[in-house]
């Protein structure tokens, strides 16, 4: 990937600033190296190293030789995950929901984010839901508007739905309007990505099935990567992102064709 050249807005910038510059131009490229972050900024090596180690020390990239890489996330448990950020969850859902049209047929991913999403698609628009979720599935056993599908095959605890090679063929043979991917991990050079190879494999067979794709993700899953990729950008056609996401990072995937949306700030 070509190298951001060095821009005289990039010059005279606060270190706030910088790292913030810093950090867009990591998540855009996928790698920074130090020496040419200096001659960009018009600051010492030293300088540069420093804002490398405070944005390391946030968790918002990896330090290296020479420069830093985007960090690669961790699955946490989960029961864990489940109790992490409701608020800001449901503010994703909410504006996730949005892109729903009445009599679409979706495909919803397990996943804790996907599960608010799952709570708050609307009353009356007589929707067919396919998920791999028996959670997601159980919650809308009751609503009347809805057709319900559960794909079967192996439940992965730790991802709390169905995967591998059964999940697979039968989500292959169906078609969807819109589908909802759990998200582990999205960056604008590189797509999608996942964390265990039976899980990226559903989640790309998801993609194939649907006619558009939704990736909704809270800030810490922005230009990040795991193990696996699942698909690249092409293959989505909406980005859902937090309010607090930074203009820079939506630009990044607004360049590559991909419909940004922001949600609601947390209130409550």
């Amino acid at each position: 990937m070509a190298k951001s050249p060095p821009s005289i807005d990039d010059r005279n910038v606060f270190p706030g600033e910088r790292q913030q510059r810093i950090l867009a131009r990591l998540r855009n490229e996928g790698r920074v190296v130090a020496a040419e972050l200096a001659e960009a900024f018009e600051v010492s090596e030293d300088s540069i190293r420093r804002d490398l180690r405070e944005l390391a020390a946030q968790g918002l990239c990896k330090r290296v030789y020479g420069g830093a890489l985007l960090p690669a996330i961790t699955l946490t448990p989960l029961k864990q995950r489940r109790n992490e950020h409701p608020l800001r969850k449901q503010a994703l859902a909410r504006q996730a929901v949005s892109l729903v049209k009445p009599g679409q047929t979706l495909l919803i991913d397990a996943g804790t984010t996907n599960v608010a999403i799952a709570a708050a698609l609307p009353m009356g628009i007589g929707l067919s839901v396919i998920t791999n979720a028996p959670h997601i599935a159980q919650l809308l056993l009751d609503r009347e508007d809805f057709e319900v599908l559960l794909v079967g095959g192996r439940i992965s605890p730790s991802i709390g739905g169905a995967i591998g090679a059964q999940a697979v063929e039968q989500v292959r043979r169906l078609r969807a309007d819109l589908c909802f991917p759990g998200t582990c991990a999205i960056d604008a050079a590189h797509g999608l990505w996942g964390f265990d190879s039976e899980e990226a494999l559903f989640k790309r067979a998801m993609i194939e099935a649907s006619d558009e794709t939704v990736v909704v993700a809270t800030d810490d899953k922005l230009g990040a990567v795991a193990a696996y990729q699942v698909a690249d950008l092409a293959r989505v056609q909406h980005l859902v992102v937090e309010r607090s996401a930074d203009r820079a990072t939506r630009t990044a995937f607004s360049k590559q064709g991909v419909m940004v949306h922001r949600a609601d700030a947390v209130s409550g």
